[in-house]
């Protein structure tokens, strides 16, 4: 099976990947449910926006950047601060600022997965896969169990690299951590729709 054809067969996994996708870049916090949902909403409207661009980023939080751009510039040093200062770019789809933001609080703060791996999804969504994996390493050195991380490092692997195997493994450690969340419940789903590819590239073929 091509490259371009199993990246076009995992694609099929989109609800399930929107979901994980979701879930790896919120904070613990961020806002419940209701925001969890509009931001789910947005990525789908991503992943189905045209090639063209057309699709607005969301509208940066001015009046929130500049509220921890004051504390920061009062203690520089305040981790808590910098991170939401990061999330504030990252949902506003500033990935470059965001990624500034994340490598300064990870200076502060290296044992912090969560921002560790928002860092790496940064990466990917500025087109730096290798970059985002190798932060996701990162993650996984501070607690190998992070679910967050191993289902994005999945996500990655899957559309940026190709690597079906790569995800099928990350998933499969999701979903034997923590078969009942929301990430195992994505994993299972991507890990559905791995199986169904390699069904279907075993297919005989059939004359027309």
């Amino acid at each position: 099976m091509k490259s371009d054809a199993i990246a076009y067969t995992v694609a099929g996994m989109c609800f399930g990947i929107i979901l994980g996708w979701v879930i790896g870049t919120q904070q613990a916090n961020r806002a419940a449910a209701p925001q969890v949902a509009q931001n789910a909403a947005g990525q789908a409207e991503q992943a189905a926006a045209p090639a063209n661009g057309q699709r607005q980023p969301p509208p940066l939080d001015e009046a929130r950047v500049q509220s921890l751009t004051t504390i920061l510039n009062s203690d520089p040093n305040n981790a808590s601060a910098t991170v939401q200062l990061a999330n504030v770019y990252f949902d506003a789809e500033r990935y470059p600022d965001a990624i500034t933001w994340y490598e300064k609080a990870l200076k502060l703060e290296p044992n912090n997965p969560d921002a560790s791996t928002d860092l790496g999804v940064s990466y990917y969504y500025s087109g730096r896969p290798d970059d985002a994996l190798r932060q996701f390493d990162q993650s996984l050195k501070v607690n190998p169990k992070h679910v967050k991380t191993l289902l994005n490092q999945g996500i990655v692997l899957a559309f940026g690299k190709q690597d079906l195997q790569g995800a099928e493994n990350a998933w499969k450690k999701v979903v034997e951590i923590a078969p009942n969340s929301d990430e195992g419940r994505a994993a299972q789903r991507g890990l559905e729709g791995i199986a169904s590819s390699r069904r279907g590239s075993t297919a005989p073929a059939t004359n027309q």
